[in-house]
């Protein structure tokens, strides 16, 4: 089955899981297309995350996020992009890694497109 039908439901409802061997970054998975990928999600910083260890990211998928809470500071760009900012990263983007001193709540969808 693919993505499940949903009405809407408080995140929360959704387990928190840990992503990546980073302390203190989770994420909560909305719905996820197990043979696409495709998938949407809330990837959820803890105060002073820091995700050096997983340096810049690169995948071949589009990435679009909206930052609900917070802030993160991309260290590469050394910049910080807030709640209520949004991005859009075609596949092959470069980005991060982050840090975030206070914490951040971003809303994400991936997906493939031609």
């Amino acid at each position: 089955m693919g993505k499940p039908e949903l009405e809407f439901t408080d995140f929360r409802e959704f387990e928190e899981k840990p992503f990546s061997a980073v302390e203190g970054l989770t994420e909560r998975v909305i719905a996820k297309d197990p043979d696409s990928g495709v998938a949407t999600r809330i990837l959820i910083f803890a105060p002073n995350t820091d995700t050096t260890p997983n340096g810049v990211q690169i995948h071949d998928f589009w990435e679009e996020l909206y930052i609900i809470e917070g802030s993160i500071i991309d260290l590469s760009l050394n910049q910080e992009f807030t709640s209520g900012m949004v991005a859009c990263r075609p596949p092959g983007m470069k980005h991060g890694p982050w840090i975030s001193p206070n914490g951040c709540k971003t809303f994400e969808v991936r997906y493939y497109s031609k």
